[in-house]
């Protein structure tokens, strides 16, 4: 709930909220909400896109590195498993497919594109898995880590927006096996 007098917190609280509720995240309904102005607002979470890419990313990095904590194994098989894992997690994640459904224009430019902190911050993820594997002496990488890294989230991404890119389903076990093939 909303302090007395919200801060950066509240607002970002709230709009996660909404967001997992399935709810637009509309920057004045928001800025009503907690009962300041729209360029309070703006100062605080910056624009819709930054604000939805925070939200976004607040839920990715719980579920991937739960997945990665929880995920035995080692080497290129345990990255795969935990990369095929958080797909399925994203793909049956209802109000994100909410979003993909509504904005998807907007989720493919916020969530795929190098100017997306959702997906410059998941690759810094993967890159640490891979170099922690590398570090333990199981896993030869065929290229370059942060090369890697990127090439295995645009993988994943691939299986997760399927549907709005080819019209085809998302399918987890296809990013786990293709990122299996490259570790291999």
């Amino acid at each position: 709930m909303v302090s007395t007098k919200p801060d950066v917190t509240d607002a970002f609280t709230l709009a996660r909220q909404w967001f997992l509720d399935g709810r637009r995240i509309d920057m004045q309904e928001l800025a009503a909400e907690l009962k300041v102005g729209r360029a309070t607002l703006f100062r605080w979470v910056g624009n819709r896109e930054q604000l939805l890419g925070e939200v976004i990313w607040s839920i990715t990095e719980r579920a991937f590195d739960r997945h990665n904590r929880a995920i035995g194994g080692s080497g290129g098989a345990r990255v795969a498993e935990v990369v095929g894992t958080y797909v399925r997690t994203v793909n049956s994640d209802q109000p994100f497919r909410a979003f993909l459904r509504r904005e998807p224009e907007r989720a493919l430019r916020l969530l795929t594109t190098k100017a997306s902190l959702v997906q410059r911050r998941t690759i810094a993820a993967v890159e640490a898995m891979l170099t922690e594997e590398i570090g333990d002496g199981t896993l030869e990488p065929p290229l370059p880590v942060h090369d890697l890294a990127y090439l295995i989230v645009r993988i994943a991404e691939s299986f997760i927006y399927t549907d709005i890119i080819s019209g085809e389903e998302p399918d987890a076990d296809k990013a786990r096996e293709a990122v299996a093939a490259l570790l291999r």
